[in-house]
């Protein structure tokens, strides 16, 4: 009998083919509170966060940019007075539908929806000037595999950029936050969110992740030239870049 592989979802080993359903479940549990949790979370800094991640992007007018795992359109909207077409995708319907009407109460008409696996995109080969994606990559079944489609969708001279969650370096920190996030993060998802479980994966799935200069080396393997990693606070944070030349 062949055994299953098994991938990590949080601290919990489960089957290759049920991380998927499991991530999705959680997306769309937390679907109509995402945003509003992100400030609670965070105490607000997720937008600083987003607004130099955007910064960084640089987006210009007439460039294609493929938003992934886009959701509640948050890095999209801050892209688009910039004359870009964006492309937001994400593989939740629930979290596209928070954006969709997002959009629809600010009266912005200019975004592109999409329903989109990170690790089998339904675009064809060199068709975007930039990719994009905030704290999503963590949550993909194989990440070497979106980035793999990341680099197939770029353009020659096109750029990726990732935000995602690390591990800070700062001496005393990383046990005062190891303490937040699990042991305070879960409870303000129960208080805010009603779902204490989600916000423990979420938790989990950051402690899971590559440290930063080994998802740099992921970014290279993946084709990609002239990888930078910005981090911010001490690391907690990062911002990773790379070129396809």
């Amino acid at each position: 009998m062949i055994e299953s592989k098994t991938v990590s979802f949080g601290y919990e080993n489960v089957a290759e083919n049920e991380k998927a359903d499991k991530v999705g479940h959680v997306f769309s549990s937390v679907a109509s509170k995402y945003d509003v949790m992100n400030d609670a979370m965070s105490a607000g800094t997720h937008r600083l966060w987003k607004d130099r991640f955007a910064r960084r992007v640089k987006p210009q007018d007439g460039e294609e940019i493929l938003d992934m795992a886009g959701g509640t359109g948050d890095i999209a909207f801050r892209m688009v007075d910039s004359g870009a077409n964006i492309t937001v995708a994400d593989i939740n319907a629930d979290m596209l539908a928070e954006g969709v009407d997002r959009a629809i109460k600010k009266g912005e008409g200019r975004l592109v929806w999409s329903e989109q696996d990170a690790e089998r995109l339904n675009f064809p080969d060199a068709h975007f000037d930039a990719y994009t994606i905030v704290f999503g990559i963590r949550n993909v079944t194989h990440i070497e595999q979106a980035l793999a489609e990341a680099y197939r969708v770029l353009r020659y001279g096109g750029r990726f950029y990732c935000m995602e969650f690390s591990k800070t370096l700062w001496p005393g920190f990383d046990k005062v936050y190891n303490f937040y996030s699990h042991r305070v993060l879960p409870k303000i998802g129960k208080a805010v969110a009603n779902d204490e479980n989600s916000y423990r994966y979420l938790a989990e799935s950051i402690d899971k992740f590559p440290a930063m200069d080994k998802f740099e080396e992921m970014i290279e393997a993946a084709g990609f030239s002239q990888t930078k990693v910005e981090p911010m606070m001490g690391g907690l944070v990062a911002i990773h870049s790379g070129w396809k030349v």
